[in-house]
């Protein structure tokens, strides 16, 4: 069964920071380009970050510029989003897509993790 799975959301006050953490099983990320895609409530989703297959290329929302950092890591199946300088506005529930190249469709999704920024 093909499966990606996030994980690393949670609560968090502004300015903080979160790690998101995207795993697959069922089959190999290294064929795939990998984006964050979140979803807050009552607005579309909207494309966050995506990182080529080999790592070499990566592109970011004007909105997280600056804040959060896309990687993945081959060899643990996983890519990850380093989020930090967190703000109410990133609050939504983010999921990991696989594409041929992050400019294609989404070929595989994950079940989404819950990010809040709040006092």
């Amino acid at each position: 069964q093909l499966q990606l799975v996030e994980s690393g959301g949670g609560l968090v006050q502004p300015g903080g920071s979160l790690r998101l953490s995207c795993a697959a099983s069922g089959f190999t990320l290294d064929y795939y380009d990998i984006g964050w895609v979140r979803q807050a409530p009552g607005k579309e989703r909207e494309g966050v970050s995506c990182i080529s297959r080999s790592g070499g290329s990566t592109n970011y929302a004007d909105s997280v510029k600056g804040r959060f950092t896309i990687s993945r890591d081959n060899a643990k199946n996983t890519v990850y989003l380093q989020m930090n300088s967190l703000n109410p506005e990133d609050t939504a529930v983010y999921y990991c897509a696989a594409r041929s190249r992050c400019s294609t469709r989404v070929l595989y999704w994950g079940q989404g993790t819950q990010v809040t920024v709040s006092s």
